[in-house]
């Protein structure tokens, strides 16, 4: 039985005894929510049949989400925002759409490098965005790092996604807060110097480019990765670690905060720290091949099976921070 099908029936025969007992919550919770449906729903299904909450999502992209919530202000049913990458997090906080929370259990359950200091949001589940080569061409060790990427003997063979998605908008906003701008501007300079093809549209086509041989490397999510393997286990295409002894993989996360104008904030904080427990983990990481924001708490043996690597220590709220002057970096150089 996996995992997540074991949490499952573990919550169903704790919502049999809440409901026998009295002891479900008679209340409901409007989330809104980035995250893909089918990612969120199993895990939303658990809690609803734990708890007796009801739960209404309003799915969108990030930035509409915003809007939205800045548009209806205190009319605004939403108790909850849910969103990927730290930089969506963070434009949500600057834009005064969320509150701090007061929580010894989020405090304790999510290291203090993953969440807002201002306790705004919190990280979930983690990302990493780390490089991929083509088995028949490279060895993982060939790939010393997101630096070396730049180097004159990798022109030719790099693939990239586009600079416009907000992934690697904060991978080079965190490269920024690593290396100051100068130096990254070299490094991304280097990139595009090194592309083998235009920048491909999403990271399933870049690792399907690297598995053809259309280039050799490139950066992409570990989660495109696991999700890419599970239905091409033969694709030539495989996961380094670079920086094991430097400054550390570039990490990323979803996560969520409860909304400035929440009707349900005691509501919305219950659920967001059982996200954050043990049980809620382990469903949140799993569904999507995340690696849990938790440390208490082990990754699926599928994403275990890809290796260890040491993370970046940068607090992540530096990719929204620097995101802006990552955005005009990337322009400056052509990256596309």
């Amino acid at each position: 039985m996996s995992r997540i099908a074991n949490v499952f029936r573990q919550s169903l025969l704790a919502a049999s005894f809440c409901l026998s007992t009295g002891l479900a919550y008679a209340e409901t919770l409007t989330i809104y929510s980035a995250r893909t449906e089918e990612l969120l729903k199993p895990i939303l299904d658990v809690y609803q049949k734990e708890t007796g909450v009801t739960i209404r999502v309003v799915n969108n992209r990030e930035a509409v989400l915003l809007d939205q919530l800045k548009a209806e202000g205190r009319r605004t049913t939403a108790d909850m925002l849910i969103t990927v990458d730290a930089g969506n997090l963070w434009l949500a906080a600057e834009a005064g759409v969320l509150r701090p929370i007061r929580s010894a259990a989020l405090q304790k359950a999510i290291p203090a490098n993953l969440r807002d200091p201002g306790n705004q949001w919190f990280g979930l589940g983690i990302r990493a965005r780390t490089v991929f080569f083509n088995t028949d061409k490279l060895n993982a060790s060939d790939v010393v790092s997101y630096e070396d990427l730049a180097d004159p003997r990798w022109k030719g063979r790099l693939c990239l996604r586009t600079s416009k998605k907000v992934y690697n908008q904060s991978l080079v906003a965190m490269l920024i807060a690593e290396h100051g701008e100068a130096k990254t501007e070299a490094i991304v300079r280097g990139w595009v110097n090194n592309l083998a093809t235009p920048p491909f549209s999403d990271d399933t086509r870049l690792l399907e480019a690297i598995a053809a041989g259309q280039c050799e490397v490139g950066i992409a999510n570990t989660y495109y990765f696991g999700r890419y393997k599970a239905a091409q286990p033969n694709a030539k295409v495989d996961i380094a670690w670079p920086n094991q002894k430097a400054d550390g993989v570039h990490i990323n996360i979803s996560g969520a905060g409860v909304t400035k104008h929440a009707k349900n904030p005691a509501g919305a904080q219950r659920l967001l720290e059982w996200m954050a427990s043990e049980k809620g983990q382990s469903l949140f990481a799993d569904v999507n091949m995340e690696y849990p924001a938790n440390p208490a708490v082990k990754p699926a043996e599928s994403v275990s099976a890809w290796g260890t690597y040491k993370a970046s220590s940068l607090n992540v709220i530096q990719a929204g921070k620097l995101q802006r002057r990552a955005t005009q970096l990337m322009d400056r150089v052509g990256y596309r």
